[in-house]
């Protein structure tokens, strides 16, 4: 079986974001990067069905050399071997056309990815390659199993979960439990620096989304502490300055 796993080279969740010329553009300046957080669930369930089932891992990443490293790490953890799409990812539809024109090359059984990327949230670039492959695409997948030809599968939902059969191939956006997040250790942290890495140029494909500016949430209001036995202030409290009661 040929997976291919489609990973995000996003800020790491610790780093302090900011803005530069007039809020239209990210600030990287200081910026640690990681694979996405679901991203790396899907390479994680990837490598458990090459171990039960066999085949080969490739990680695909849309974008500039400054990736490389993330795509290395996602080699070290049990990729086979990695594809770099050359370009700076525009918006969720541009790198869908990208995974896409590589998929439609390689022919794969199975894409994971993560159900959405840490840095836009946009959770729609699953849904868009398998529009666009003319196959399946399932989110948020939080248990995949392949049995032959078919793959089972758990999906949330709004206040359960969902059974789910569909044959390949097919797209899943993954999420956590699917399987163990796995942290590379030094055989594969020096296997990985021999293991292809390819780079190819992108699709000529225009992106649909203008940004016009980016914008911090606002800062968190004060805390008020209450002691556990006093109910009847934390009744005061919501009736009358949050009044939610």
């Amino acid at each position: 079986m040929k997976i291919l796993v489609c990973i995000t080279h996003v800020p790491d969740t610790t780093s302090k974001i900011a803005f530069t010329d007039g809020n239209t553009k990210f600030d990287s300046n200081g910026v640690q990067y990681i694979i996405g957080p679901y991203d790396d669930y899907a390479l994680a369930r990837a490598v458990e069905l090459k171990e039960q089932t066999g085949g080969t891992i490739t990680v695909l990443n849309v974008g500039t050399v400054e990736t490389e490293p993330t795509l290395r790490k996602a080699l070290a953890i049990g990729a086979d071997d990695a594809i770099r799409v050359n370009v700076a990812p525009a918006d969720s539809f541009f790198v869908a056309a990208q995974i896409a024109e590589v998929a439609k090359a390689e022919s794969f059984d199975l894409i994971l990815m993560g159900r959405e990327s840490i840095d836009f949230n946009g959770g729609m670039v699953h849904g868009m390659v398998g529009e666009l492959l003319g196959i399946p695409s399932i989110s948020p997948v939080m248990k995949l199993d392949v049995e032959g030809s078919k793959v089972k599968m758990t999906r949330e939902i709004e206040g359960g979960k969902e059974l789910l059969e569909a044959e390949l191939p097919l797209v899943a956006g993954c999420q956590e439990p699917i399987a163990e997040w796995k942290i590379p250790n030094m055989r594969g942290i020096m296997s990985a620096r021999t293991k292809p890495l390819k780079v190819v140029e992108p699709s000529a494909v225009d992106g649909l989304t203008v940004t016009e500016n980016y914008e911090l949430p606002p800062a968190k209001g004060q805390v008020k502490m209450i002691d556990k036995d006093n109910i009847g202030e934390l009744v005061r409290l919501l009736k009358e300055e949050a009044k939610v009661i």
